[in-house]
């Protein structure tokens, strides 16, 4: 590696650190973030269909299940919306859209680098795909299932495993993209920079 006369090693990575780099415990080759995204979309996937498994098995048609003196209801009900219950009755357009959600997911992968991310995308692709299970494979008929939602929380819709992927994925997404953090691994320090600058 050739250095200009007069400039050490640890100057270099100094002004490299400046530019934006973040540490190698938070960034790594794709393969390795893709991985990490597909195993948290699996884990996401498979809590959330055994689990839909278990209380369709045990408590459809029983009555419901009070725990923590109230604050929670396992309460097994049919969603031919979208999450949280919104927009019942549209199920053939939340499943076009879970589609392109996990498309755009897959596409999106082939420039991550960063791990907070994979971790996000893997939450959103993971809830995704267990709700857009349910809309193939469950009654009435392909493409057009009901979601099994069942957790129920005071004043709260009744929602699953996936709805709370959902959320949190989108949570940390947000709070990716305010603080600059790119998928790719490194921080928009020029927006940061621009804001300061203007105030």
């Amino acid at each position: 590696m050739q250095t200009t006369r007069g400039t050490t090693l640890s100057e270099i990575q100094n002004e490299s650190d400046g530019a934006g780099a973040v540490s190698e415990q938070e960034t790594g080759p794709r393969p390795r973030r893709v991985a990490l995204l597909a195993a948290v979309a699996a884990v996401a996937l498979l809590a959330d269909q055994v689990t839909k498994i278990l209380v369709v098995a045990r408590l459809e048609g029983q009555r419901p299940i009070e725990l923590l003196g109230g604050l929670t209801t396992l309460r097994v009900t049919r969603n031919s919306g979208a999450a949280f219950s919104i927009g019942t009755g549209m199920t053939w357009v939340f499943t076009i859209i879970a589609i392109g959600v996990v498309i755009a997911i897959v596409r999106t992968a082939r420039d991550l680098r960063s791990t907070p991310w994979a971790i996000s995308l893997g939450l959103l692709l993971g809830g995704a795909l267990g709700n857009l299970a349910d809309r193939i494979l469950r009654a009435p008929g392909g493409f057009q299932g009901h979601v099994v939602d069942w957790i129920e929380w005071p004043n709260w819709p009744v929602f699953n495993l996936a709805d709370s992927a959902i959320v949190c994925g989108g949570v940390l997404a947000v709070v990716l993209a305010a603080r600059g953090r790119q998928l790719d691994g490194t921080t928009d320090t020029g927006a940061k920079a621009e804001g300061e600058d203007s105030a």
